[in-house]
């Protein structure tokens, strides 16, 4: 299969089979062009998977037919029919419902009255909570969504939420459903219970549109693939007709490898030891549980979960950045419960935060600024307090390079980077700094498909140089790709450790959905 061109177009059918036909759409965002000359069409009752690197333009094109974004050109047909997207107001009407990848919902209100939030059943004036449970009870068990219409929100887990999302656009009559990375927060079989629910909506004749990084659960829920590369349609294909490598390869214009890397057993002495670790939320709740865990020169422990189990607070109490209720962590002799952050730093610690905007990087410096940060009282960089800035832009453009971070050069400006070479910044910044641990929260988010492998081998060079790793991350993928041994947390607690040779994603899964680990290989703390 040659890559290089877009593939000959598939038969079309008949329209009355297309519930949605995108004809010839270009969106331009000044003289950038996030979508060109693109044509895609939906089959009636198939799940339609949409994919594509960052950049590609897939949300942008969904925006587009969904009405919040309009189109410079091309026209939108549903179901035969000529249409005007002119709102979303206009998309729900023509029979379309959107689940954005971040949910919106009232935390405060019942599942109920985020159902019917803005088209609220009412009687005499008032608003009808009875007709409303009522008909969410209905629509959840026509279409096989447990839902308890009664519950506050703010109660419920995250792959319930995501079930209320769908129920809304479904109380609005949708026949088509537009699905934007809905995996993202979900635990293995939370996932495998909602490709059940998306396979009766098709068998019921309802058409779903499923954008996605995860290339294998493409594979496994959906009937036809579209690959958009850099704004462009490639390719629209049968999904049985093609491998994983296919589509990395129509994504990237290369083959990538996501197998399990190579490794020899290199684990030494203790580095950072963590016992019975406790920490509270923003609202002085429990958020981390009595956390007990070792991570040794030379590997990658995993902490998986899903997002909101306590991972974020682990991180932050291990920078300093929160302080810890009760517990330890020694990093080579210092307990870092009780140090600042620039002292932990100090003392042997390098971190990749998981919210690279916010504590990664300054936006409005230069790339060689922000890799200077940390360094500026250090040889070569620093002269008798004095900031050296030709050695600055010097060893920025030797990152630069070896980093493939895409810019102009070290003086560029962090906030005109895309995502992922923001992230190689702060990757860059942090992977040089000659740490002792390195901690590293969400490696590859908004990274392409094409990084994310020399970020992995990145990851496995410090390895490979006797740093001691911890990963945080949310894609199982990944940590299967590169832990030794996976930790998984749910609800603040370590459910278990799991080899990470033959680590089995069905156990971890159970254990991120909090059933205990059981036969678990080894504790929580080696």
């Amino acid at each position: 299969m040659s890559d290089a061109s877009p593939s000959p177009a598939p038969v079309k059918p008949a329209a009355a089979e297309m519930a949605v036909e995108l004809i010839g759409v270009t969106k331009r965002f000044g003289a950038f062009a996030a979508n060109d000359d693109v044509s895609i069409a939906v089959r009636r009752g198939e799940i339609h998977a949409i994919i594509g690197e960052n950049g590609a333009g897939k949300t942008t094109l969904m925006n587009v037919l969904f009405g919040l974004l309009q189109p410079d050109e091309g026209a939108i047909r549903i179901e035969g029919k000529d249409m005007v997207m002119a709102d979303p107001a206009a998309a729900i009407a023509a029979g379309l419902g959107m689940v954005h990848q971040h949910f919106k919902l009232v935390p405060s209100l019942s599942v109920a009255e985020n159902v019917f939030l803005g088209m609220e059943i009412r009687r005499n004036g008032l608003i009808d909570h009875a007709a409303q449970i009522e008909k969410t009870r209905e629509l959840s068990e026509r279409f096989g969504l447990r839902v308890e219409p009664t519950e506050r929100v703010s109660l419920l887990s995250v792959g319930i939420e995501q079930r209320i999302e769908i129920l809304k656009v479904l109380a609005r009559g949708a026949r088509i459903i537009i699905l934007d990375e809905p995996t993202a927060v979900l635990t293995p079989q939370e996932s495998r219970e909602l490709f059940q629910t998306l396979r009766g909506f098709v068998a019921g004749g309802m058409t779903v549109i499923f954008i996605s990084h995860h290339l294998e659960e493409v594979m496994e829920v959906s009937d036809t693939v579209t690959v958009l590369r850099n704004g462009k349609h490639v390719a629209t294909r049968p999904t049985a007709e093609l491998t994983k490598a296919d589509l990395v390869r129509m994504m990237v214009g290369r083959d990538v490898s996501f197998a399990r890397r190579r490794r020899e057993r290199t684990a030494g002495s203790v580095v950072l030891e963590v016992k019975n670790l406790w920490a509270r939320d923003d609202r002085r709740l429990p958020a981390l549980r009595d956390a007990s865990f070792t991570v040794r020169a030379g590997e990658i422990v995993g902490i998986a979960g899903v997002a909101g189990n306590g991972q974020t607070e682990l991180a932050e109490v291990l920078t300093g950045l929160r302080p810890a209720s009760h517990g330890s962590a020694v990093l080579k002799g210092r307990d870092l419960t009780t140090q600042s952050p620039a002292q932990i730093r100090e003392a042997g610690l390098a971190h990749v935060p998981g919210d690279r905007m916010v504590r990664g990087v300054d936006g409005g410096a230069s790339i060689s600024a922000n890799l200077l940060m940390g360094r500026q009282t250090r040889a070569p960089w620093s002269r008798n307090g004095i900031l050296d800035w030709q050695v600055a832009a010097s060893q920025a453009s030797d990152m630069i390079k070896r980093f493939d971070i895409r810019a102009r050069g070290p003086q560029d400006t962090v906030k005109r980077l895309s995502g992922g070479n923001i992230q190689k910044v702060v990757l860059a910044r942090e992977f040089t700094n000659d740490a002792d641990f390195l901690l590293i929260d969400q490696p590859t988010r908004g990274v392409d498909i094409g990084a994310q492998e020399s970020i992995h081998d990145e990851i496995m060079r410090q390895r490979a140089a006797g740093r001691a790793v911890l990963v945080i991350s949310v894609q199982l993928d990944e940590l299967l790709t590169l832990a030794d041994r996976i930790l998984v947390m749910f609800n603040g607690r370590i459910m278990g450790e799991v080899d990470g040779d033959g680590a089995d994603s069905e156990r971890i899964g159970m254990m991120m959905a909090g059933v205990e680990a059981g036969a678990a290989t080894g504790g929580a703390a080696r």
